[in-house]
């Protein structure tokens, strides 16, 4: 074998086991997949070219009431060392109880809405979100609620439990031991500073997520 066809061949193996990231960087196609089915999870990679920071602050924020400040720590598996480098999707619905999607709006957007937004977290493990609190679907019971997505290195994107107020009537008790608390428990209590509700929720890296181990 020639030494040209011979580096074709272990170039074409090197490159086959490798993606572009939407940030254009290079990784290795070796996430082990974790976590059952996820529909939408994709939406994850929806950035696009945004420069990911451990805060962001979701479309209508300014113009919305309630106003949330959404934030806390992700640690490592062992519940204990900050995660960094974890990127976090989140999106819900306006206070109508839509999710409501631009004109323009492609990928999983048409779906999902244009309320969403995406953090990386730093060397402490720490995020913020700023957003609205959303409204249940019109004419349900179903609590209000906050989609959320974890893409971690190593890992293949997967969803934790959503984020519902324990102040919410329609989080009813038997709703809540319906919860399998992915990544620590979801409920959390939303508590009145100045001009925003503060919401606190520590998330821990593959916490009741099967195939995790």
């Amino acid at each position: 074998m020639s030494k040209v066809l011979f580096t074709a061949l272990c170039f074409a193996v090197l490159s086959s086991c490798q993606s572009q990231t939407p940030d254009g960087t290079v990784q290795a196609q070796a996430d082990k997949s974790v976590g059952g089915p996820c529909e939408g999870c994709e939406a994850i990679f929806e950035y696009g070219d945004k420069q990911l920071s451990d805060t962001d602050t979701l479309p209508d924020f300014l113009e919305g009431q309630p106003k949330l400040k959404i934030s806390g720590k992700v640690y490592q598996n062992d519940g204990k060392t900050p995660a960094s480098g974890v990127i976090i999707y989140i999106y819900h619905t306006d206070r109508e109880g839509i999710y409501p999607a631009a004109p323009e709006a492609k990928g999983w957007a048409k779906r999902h809405g244009y309320i969403r937004g995406w953090i990386k977290t730093g060397a402490s493990g720490e995020y913020t979100f700023y957003t609205c609190r959303p409204a249940a679907y019109p004419n349900s019971n179903v609590q209000e609620h906050i989609h959320t997505t974890i893409k971690e290195s190593g890992k293949t994107a997967y969803y934790i439990d959503d984020f519902v107020f324990d102040d919410d009537p329609n989080l009813t008790a038997k709703k809540r031991g319906l919860f399998t608390n992915r990544g620590g428990s979801g409920i959390v209590r939303p508590i009145a500073e100045g001009d925003y509700f503060l919401i606190n929720r520590d998330i821990i890296l593959g916490l009741n997520i099967p195939g995790y181990e």
